[in-house]
């Protein structure tokens, strides 16, 4: 399936220390690509299955909702912030606040169409 092997390739790269693509892990700071979001910065908040994770921006800085989200729908980046699995948004708050990222959180991205 596509959708396995991308996750596997993603986490297999967390773990031998790869700098090439970010891992979809619990912390990971994320660009949300495609959706009435997309542009905005969201973090993961837990990991579903293969093809779904957990994210939240949180609204109140993002506007990203607490929502499932498709791994294919997400970019994550090479920022992390240290969070318990399934953390609240206030904790998520105070995670940003203490990595100091709540001003990168706010910066929305403008996305590129590309031709198919």
């Amino acid at each position: 399936m596509r959708y396995t092997s991308r996750f596997k390739s993603l986490i297999k790269n967390s773990e031998s220390g790869g700098k090439e693509v970010p891992a979809i892990e619990v912390g990971r700071i994320c660009i949300k690509v495609r959706g009435r979001e997309a542009g905005r910065k969201c973090v993961i908040v837990d990991i579903i299955d293969e093809n779904f994770v957990l994210i939240t921006g949180p609204k109140s800085i993002t506007g990203v909702r607490r929502r499932r989200a498709n791994i294919d729908h997400i970019e994550p980046l090479d920022r992390k912030i240290e969070i318990e699995k399934g953390a609240s948004d206030e904790d998520i708050v105070k995670a940003l606040e203490k990595a100091e990222l709540i001003e990168f959180m706010k910066e929305r991205i403008k996305l590129s169409l590309e031709a198919v």
